[in-house]
């Protein structure tokens, strides 16, 4: 199968010196999370707006805000600050999606099955809603726990990718991904975009880890140089 040039988002950026890893990668997307202080990869405002100016800075080409279920004053606050996307998990209730003025990824999450006709219909009735808005730029499909490291059985949205990727919103591949299964992924689905967040953290778990994140972008890259030369 020949591969479309998957680009790659590193999420979870909690210091400003990862900026300048993800430039020297040429990753294309760069994610923080906030106002979700579950999450050992939050960032304050004060620390992403550092963390925004490192990224002009070293010229990364995406910020991403990665929220769940935000309120209207955190999605003010998120464009005040100067992200290029917001990316939303849980919620997205029509009002606050009319008060977003910066391109949406919808992060939708996969269950471990999905069960029976009429939850699956819903679930395809959910992507064909989403395909229609406008202000979808793309979605997202993370594994039944978002953050928890792990994969879902990727054969299962072959169907609706295809009708993501001919209604020209972007597709991007979450859960689980690392150095040593994101070959195989981007074979199987070929997303436009894949997105990992653990898989290249520091074994101590502080911070992005620059072997991880070179070798899991050259797994990607050395095959599709194979398709493009």
């Amino acid at each position: 199968m020949q591969m479309g040039k998957t680009k790659v988002k590193v999420c979870g950026l909690t210091r400003e010196e990862e900026a300048e890893m993800l430039a020297d990668c040429r990753v294309e997307f760069a994610g923080m999370v906030l106002f979700f202080p579950k999450s050992k990869r939050n960032v304050t405002l004060q620390q992403a707006e550092k963390i925004l100016a490192a990224l002009k800075k070293y010229g990364v080409s995406k910020s991403v805000a990665v929220t769940v279920s935000p309120t209207k004053e955190q999605v003010e606050q998120i464009m005040r600050l100067g992200f290029d996307y917001i990316q939303i998990h849980k919620d997205m209730p029509d009002d606050i999606l009319e008060k977003i003025t910066i391109p949406v990824i919808r992060a939708v999450n996969m269950p471990d099955e999905i069960n029976g006709a009429e939850t699956e219909s819903n679930f395809n009735d959910e992507i064909e809603k989403l395909i229609k808005n406008d202000k979808i730029y793309g979605i997202l499909f993370d594994a039944g726990v978002p953050g928890s490291g792990k994969t879902f059985r990727w054969h299962r949205i072959n169907g609706i990718k295809e009708k993501i990727k001919y209604s020209g919103k972007n597709f991007f591949l979450a859960g689980g991904l690392n150095p040593d299964n994101v070959k195989e992924a981007v074979l199987q689905v070929n997303p436009d975009v894949v997105d990992v967040s653990s898989g290249v953290e520091k074994d101590t778990g502080a911070g992005k880890d620059r072997e991880k994140t070179e070798k899991f972008i050259k797994n990607i890259r050395k095959e599709q140089e194979k398709n493009y030369g």
